[in-house]
């Protein structure tokens, strides 16, 4: 995946700081929320957030941007060592520190402080660029763009580069081979009417040719990204992959950032986007830059990875607030009508559905040779796709019993004609007081009569036979 050299990020870090808290009173000299804090966090952003989240995705990653003597500095430095390669330019001033005052994860006030001048380019910084396998531009407007420009136009003749633009910074270089401007960025960087989709194609289109981009993706939050190309007839939207509800603060530098690796690893610009807007759906579902695994020593999982919700955690905050988990299983290994009609079902029982598959071996275990038809990954990706299922979990054994006991939902959900207490599953629930429930299945639905039906229809038609003499 390293193969060729790095990945040389370009642009200017920043320190994040979260005041979290929550809020019950007004305060009595002015008519202002009373936060009382219970955590005080920070955490490198912008250019330097970009490099975490692309080293976290697998690459060998250089972060060149101006550093300072200050504390904020420092604490950016820390944070990043041991995780990327550190190149810097001198910032005559203080590093630029956003903090945010949330109430209950909701963000009441932000400030910003800080700022200075970035110093020369230095031979370090042409050692970094020359040796790049591909290059990333966070440019927040501060500076470090603009220092290293004249050798950026160079870079994007040979490798691919990807700028993450800001209304304050200057346009990215010619021949840039994605530019992700979000939607607000665009409007401001192009004037248009409306914000329909075409709205966003003809802006995406004309920043495309106005910066002899190769392509632009505008990025449209929770609706995906649209990308354009300054000839394109049709732009192709990339919608995302399931509604991630979380924290969206970093999600435009997480795009940009799994954007650059793909490229970087001879993907496409159109499936760079679609693996960047799966990851960014990911990250922001895991809690976005104020997910403390992105933040442990050596991280954890990659943040391009698809990230479904912890079917466990899930499980505990659910019954913590007094509500019901349900779950259900089965191999799901073509889904049809049966098995989302029992899935909507089973949702409306409790407050939450977690759905335990099989995995390939155990299918192939329970249903013979030549299954599963879909493997365990595009089964679990299409079954948390549907809005009824909350979580899905895979059981490597033969039945889900082992699973259960670790997952104790309230409520155990089967299909068919089965009688509840003659379920293997039924003993299981009683032991921590939960119960078996039989819904019913639509008639004539089956994974097993689908596979048989598409194996006649592959076939061919039957030849004619001679009638009977």
């Amino acid at each position: 995946m390293n193969a060729g050299g790095p990945l040389v990020v370009v642009g200017d870090a920043l320190l994040d700081r979260d005041v979290q808290g929550v809020v019950d009173r007004l305060a009595p000299d002015a008519p202002v929320p009373v936060v009382d804090v219970t955590a005080d966090l920070s955490r490198p952003g912008g250019a330097g957030l970009a490099a975490i989240l692309a080293a976290r995705a697998g690459r060998d990653v250089v972060l060149v941007t101006a550093l300072g003597e200050d504390r904020a500095s420092e604490r950016v430095r820390e944070a990043l060592r041991g995780r990327v390669r550190l190149v810097e330019l001198a910032l005559d001033g203080t590093l630029p520190v956003k903090t945010r005052v949330l109430a209950g994860g909701r963000p009441l006030v932000r400030v910003d402080q800080g700022g200075g001048e970035v110093g020369p380019v230095t031979d370090a910084v042409r050692a970094a660029l020359a040796g790049a396998h591909a290059v990333l531009v966070a440019d927040y407007g501060r500076g470090t763009a603009d220092a290293v420009r004249p050798l950026l136009a160079g870079v994007a003749r040979r490798v691919p580069l990807v700028w993450d633009p800001h209304p304050r910074g200057g346009p990215p270089v010619p021949g840039a081979r994605l530019v992700t401007p979000n939607a607000a960025e665009a409007a401001a960087l192009c004037q248009g009417e409306g914000h329909s989709l075409g709205a966003h194609a003809w802006r995406g289109a004309a920043l495309a040719e106005r910066w002899d981009a190769v392509s632009v993706a505008v990025t449209l939050g929770d609706r995906g990204a649209l990308l354009t190309s300054p000839r394109s007839a049709a732009p192709m939207l990339v919608p995302a992959p399931y509604p991630a509800v979380g924290d969206p603060c970093g999600a435009g530098d997480c795009f940009a950032a799994l954007a650059a690796v793909a490229l970087a690893e001879g993907a496409l610009p159109e499936e760079a986007v679609q693996r960047a807007v799966a990851g960014a759906a990911a990250f922001v579902a895991a809690g976005g830059a104020s997910d403390p695994r992105l933040w442990r020593e050596g991280g954890e999982a990659a943040a391009g990875a698809p990230a479904p919700a912890d079917a466990f955690a899930l499980a505990e905050s659910v019954r913590a607030a007094g509500g019901t988990v349900v779950a259900t299983g089965g191999c799901f290994d073509l889904l049809h009508a049966g098995h989302v009609g029992l899935l909507d079902s089973a949702r409306r029982i409790g407050d939450c559905l977690i759905v335990c598959v099989n995995t390939d071996a155990s299918l192939r275990r329970l249903k013979g040779p030549g299954r599963p038809l879909t493997p365990l990954e595009d089964r679990v990706r299409v079954l948390s796709a549907l809005a009824s299922v909350d979580a899905v979990v895979a059981f490597e054994e033969d039945t889900p019993q082992a699973l259960l006991h670790a997952l104790r939902p309230d409520v155990w959900v089967k299909g068919g004609d089965y009688s509840a207490d003659a379920l293997p599953e039924a003993e299981a629930l009683r032991a921590w007081g939960g119960q078996t429930v039989v819904l019913p299945y639509l008639d004539g639905r089956s994974t097993t009569g689908l596979a048989h039906r598409a194996a006649r229809a592959a076939s061919g038609p039957e030849p004619a036979r001679d009638p009977a003499p």
